[in-house]
C-alpha cells in the first residue's frame, strides 16, 4: 500500500504552485527561509549559494554552492516566470536521504 504522505507529496509537487527564485544580497542564506521558494545569495554580482527547505517535508534547510570554485557545485537558472531549475539533481546523503530534481519550479522525485 502506498504511503499517503508520499502520494500527497507527489501530487502537490506536480500540481501545486511552482517554486520561485528569490535573489538576496549577501554571501549566505537568511536565517528564515521561505517554505517553498528557493533563495539565491548573490554578492557584488557573483552568485554564492542557493538554498531551500527540503521538499520531503522534513524541515531541513538544503544549501547548495554555486560558485565556480566549489566542488560539488550546482547551476541555477530561472525562466521568464522566475521558476528555478537546478542541475545536477539534489541527493541528500544524510537525514531524509531525498533525491530529486528542481525543473521549472517543480520538484521531480527520483525513485
Amino acid at each position: 500500500m502506498m504511503d499517503i504522505r508520499k502520494w500527497w507529496r507527489d501530487v502537490w509537487a506536480r500540481f501545486g504552485p511552482a517554486r520561485r527564485l528569490i535573489v538576496i544580497e549577501g554571501d549566505s542564506l537568511p536565517q528564515s527561509m521561505p517554505r517553498r521558494d528557493l533563495v539565491l545569495a548573490r554578492e557584488d554580482g557573483e552568485d554564492w549559494c542557493v538554498g531551500m527547505r527540503c521538499p520531503c517535508g522534513c524541515g531541513d534547510i538544503i544549501e547548495l554552492l554555486v560558485i565556480a570554485e566549489a566542488k560539488p557545485r550546482w547551476d541555477v537558472r530561472a525562466d521568464r516566470e522566475n521558476r528555478p531549475t537546478l542541475s545536477p539533481s539534489v541527493w541528500r546523503n544524510t537525514g531524509c536521504r531525498s533525491h530529486f530534481w528542481v525543473r521549472r519550479g517543480r520538484v521531480q522525485w527520483c525513485d
